[in-house]
């Protein structure tokens, strides 16, 4: 699983959603390294438990052949107060990690396989995130 190194605080402070305030992404927008990438459609917090499982199924799906980038990294730590402990007494112990996705971002990159076999792959991976997905292709994009 990913997570950071060391990080400068332990925890971070909630950010609050707003629908009418839908952000977009303004950076990881176009196809870096591969040919095939998976586009967020939606906003979620991605943990780096369900990023390690959508590569696990992405990298099955693809073979021997096929190559995997992740353009995402979890460093945003997430807290959970203990089971059965009451309100109050303070914020959680950080229990992991997770990555802030807006709509556009590019998650993950395939390449070394055909079209086919990478929309099955990115198709796999995306119903383990928390988040629409979209494949995207280099051809479509020029």
């Amino acid at each position: 699983m990913l997570f950071p190194k060391k990080v400068k605080y332990r925890k971070w402070q909630t950010t609050r959603k707003n629908p009418a305030k839908l952000k977009v992404e303004t950076r990881g927008l176009s196809l870096s390294y591969g040919a095939f990438g998976l586009k967020a459609q939606t906003e979620a917090r991605v943990d780096s438990k369900q990023i390690e499982a959508a590569r696990r199924a992405m990298s099955r799906a693809l073979g021997k052949t096929g190559r995997i980038w992740i353009r995402i990294f979890p460093d945003r730590p997430v807290t959970a107060k203990a089971a059965e402990v009451p309100m109050g007494k303070g914020k959680g112990d950080p229990k992991g990690y997770c990555f802030q996705v807006k709509p556009g971002r590019i998650l993950f990159e395939v390449d070394g396989v055909v079209e086919s076999v990478a929309r099955e792959a990115l198709r796999k991976g995306g119903t383990k995130l928390p988040l629409k997905t979209k494949f995207m292709s280099r051809a479509g994009m020029f």
